[in-house]
């Protein structure tokens, strides 16, 4: 998958007719991965094809982090169109803030073992999702965990027990009061050699400077750029890691 690039000058950024023209085709190709029910039914739901496989996603529109945003479709269509340089099969895998699980879910069917997280009351729909689109699909079955940012997260992932390949992570941080929080969460679960994909869609002030904190402490490689859908996807590792290859 190319990449579309920012080219700037005199910290000015500019976009040239290529890059304006490849981010249109990679959007397109994103959001091709949606479809509708061609049929009301007493369900509402929400389809994806990823990994050659339906998806039907049922969203929780009384919930916030139960509605599913374009950053998980940029992840998901990353993940398994770079499957040569992310290969995610039997690497464990954890998931920040899975909202409805397309991450949690597409990633399983890639091959991953992974741990989906999120708050107490988004769990529920979580787990239907989780389990009626993985079910008899995936060679590791996914798990469904609560995980509060900022708290316990220690006791719920000791370090000697708990070591994960990647942290996936979309549209997680956005105008909330908990940015500090979920940067200790990845500083705690980001281990040596653990590597972070995180698609993130900019919206205000808070998203800018949370990338500027999160420098501090991580080495940032941006992946993808799309301006028409105003998302960046990232990859990032510890800054004082022993392991800073690339990916295999």
């Amino acid at each position: 998958t190319s990449l579309c690039v920012i080219h700037r000058a005199k910290s000015q950024t500019f976009y040239t007719k290529e890059d304006v023209t490849e981010d249109a085709e990679l959007a397109k190709a994103i959001m091709s991965r949606q479809f509708h029910p061609s049929a009301i039914g007493p369900e509402t739901w929400e389809g994806y094809i990823f990994s050659d496989q339906e998806i039907r996603i049922k969203e929780s529109t009384d919930l916030y982090g139960a509605v599913l945003w374009p950053s998980a479709m940029v992840l998901c269509h990353f993940l398994e169109t770079n499957q040569d340089k992310y290969n995610l099969a039997h690497k464990n895998v954890i998931e920040l803030g899975a909202g409805t699980g397309l991450v949690t879910i597409v990633s399983s069917l890639l091959g991953a073992k992974v741990t989906s997280t999120d708050l107490p009351d988004v769990l529920g729909n979580l787990q239907y999702n989780v389990t009626r689109n993985t079910e008899g699909r995936c060679k590791y079955i996914p798990l469904v965990m609560e995980l509060i940012w900022g708290q316990n997260v220690a006791e719920r992932f000791p370090r000697a027990t708990h070591r994960f390949d990647y942290i996936l992570a979309a549209d997680v941080v956005y105008a909330h009061p908990y940015l500090n929080e979920l940067m200790e969460t990845f500083d705690y679960l980001c281990q040596d050699g653990t590597q972070i994909l995180w698609a993130m869609r900019f919206r205000l002030d808070p998203e800018n400077s949370f990338v500027d904190r999160f420098q501090q402490r991580f080495h940032l490689e941006e992946l993808y750029n799309l301006p028409s859908l105003s998302i960046k996807l990232y990859r990032a590792w510890r800054k004082d890691s022993k392991d800073q290859t690339e990916a295999a």
